[in-house]
């Protein structure tokens, strides 16, 4: 069941109008929760953002690779607390994952945004924007938002003879048996 739904699951950034339910609405909130965490800190914050108003502004973090949340009904912002885990970064970029699979096995669709070390333009950060915009105090940075909704593209998994099997090797770097 885990490899079909990774075999299946595309980047979506077309979006049908409809808005997602409560309930799985929950259910990715409760996935990311799941997430493993190093040493079980927990550092993530998550920002659920589903005003259109908000998701439009969003759309705007930086010049490049947001432009389609605007028209996404629903926005996962996820942060994390430096001071809570030298491996935030990794903890919260984990908890991305959980929720693109599950959107996945929901039959939504979800589109990652990268915002750590990404400028909204030449003056001011992605994340210093999304802060101002989201009330987000400064010792929280952003890792990512996820942009969710009914897919209104329809993508076929990779093939697996896509797959880049040059890159992986047995017991030492550059063996391959």
């Amino acid at each position: 069941m885990f490899l079909e739904l990774i075999e299946q699951r595309r980047s979506i950034r077309k979006f049908k109008t409809t808005p997602i339910e409560p309930e799985k609405i929950d259910t990715l909130i409760e996935a990311a929760l799941r997430s493993p965490s190093s040493r079980s800190f927990n550092p993530w914050r998550f920002i659920v953002v589903n005003r259109p108003d908000l998701l439009e502004k969003l759309s705007e973090a930086k010049p490049h690779g947001s432009s389609f949340l605007k028209n996404a009904p629903l926005g996962i912002v996820v942060c994390a607390d430096p001071s809570a885990s030298d491996v935030c970064v990794e903890d919260a970029s984990i908890a991305s994952i959980f929720i693109h699979l599950a959107a996945q096995s929901l039959d939504l669709g979800s589109c990652w945004i990268q915002i750590r070390k990404r400028d909204h333009g030449p003056s001011k950060s992605a994340d210093l924007y999304i802060k101002e915009l989201l009330g987000i105090p400064d010792n929280i940075m952003i890792e990512s938002v996820i942009a969710i909704g009914y897919p209104d593209e329809a993508k076929k998994g990779h093939p697996k003879e896509s797959l880049q099997y040059e890159k992986v090797f047995l017991n030492r770097f550059g063996e391959k048996d």
